[in-house]
């Protein structure tokens, strides 16, 4: 079975074991979660325990894909893995609400670092954007939201890809997502509030060797940080070698499907004391 088929079942499981209580979350169970920069759980709807786990890591960004459907924002892979009982709000709103108020302001127990929530749009751009700001303002007490005279920092920032209604957030008088950008777009016209992220397919970095994709994302890495934006590459394998690579030419995010390995190459690298790791 292909590995793009067999991650498909995995994320059906995982949702279906979640959307029929069999995947059990508590708060509990978020100690310690000790904060750590880099760090992209891939897909974290799939992970048994969505967000829960990817917090007790520390982990610094999560993403998960949305479908509108009905007026429901949906969490799933594909169009038709949605269920109703599996929603944005319920997997992904409600519980940081909990956990903000737990841990007295913060998404994290030993770190006032904001959480990344990146929300891929799987459907189409517009209206799934409305039903979204509509949604997000009922938890702005933990987003971070922005208007004309500037940022009004929270524990929480949405980030908005995939399918992104990129005119209509900027036509926002008060707005609480930011933009995921595209390397091949113009982004002369939005400052870093506006798209502070820009995300590369790490296979349309073209190189005739290893060594030579390397030096290419690094250069990207280079040019989009001189813009004041921070850098993630989708599509990069779960190898240690390339992730010691992405850490060592300043990606700002390393996604991953296996955040306990991930966790642990970060551990070996210094981004946390040896104490932090889960056996």
């Amino acid at each position: 079975m292909r590995k793009a088929a067999v991650v498909a079942l995995l994320i059906v499981a995982g949702l279906t074991a979640y959307a029929s209580g069999r995947a059990e979350t508590s708060l509990d169970d978020l100690e310690p979660s000790l904060y750590l920069p880099r760090s992209h759980s891939h897909n974290d709807y799939a992970q048994s325990r969505p967000l829960v786990d990817a917090l007790r890591r520390g982990f610094a960004s999560v993403e998960v894909d949305v479908f509108l459907v009905d007026g429901a924002l949906l969490v799933a892979h594909e169009a038709d893995e949605v269920s109703p009982s599996v929603t944005l709000r319920g997997l992904y709103l409600d519980p940081l609400r909990a956990i903000v108020s737990r841990n007295g302001g913060s998404a994290y127990s030993d770190s006032n670092q904001p959480l990344q929530l990146l929300v891929d749009v799987k459907s189409e751009a517009g209206p799934t954007y409305r039903a979204l700001h509509e949604t997000l303002q009922d938890y702005t007490d933990i987003l971070t939201s922005w208007t004309n005279t500037g940022a009004g920092p929270g524990p929480v920032v949405v980030v908005l890809s995939g399918n992104r209604a990129t005119r209509l957030v900027e036509s926002e008088p008060v707005r609480y997502v930011a933009l995921d950008g595209r390397a091949e777009e113009d982004r002369s016209a939005m400052t870093a509030d506006v798209m502070p992220l820009v995300s590369v397919d790490w296979e349309s970095v073209e190189a005739q060797s290893e060594n030579e994709r390397l030096a290419a994302a690094r250069s990207l890495v280079e040019r989009f940080h001189a813009e004041g934006r921070k850098v993630r590459f989708w599509g990069t394998p779960d190898r240690a070698a390339l992730w010691r690579s992405l850490v060592a030419m300043g990606v700002d995010y390393i996604g991953t499907d296996d955040p306990r390995r991930l966790q642990r190459l970060l551990q070996e690298v210094g981004d946390l004391p040896a104490s932090a790791v889960e056996e």
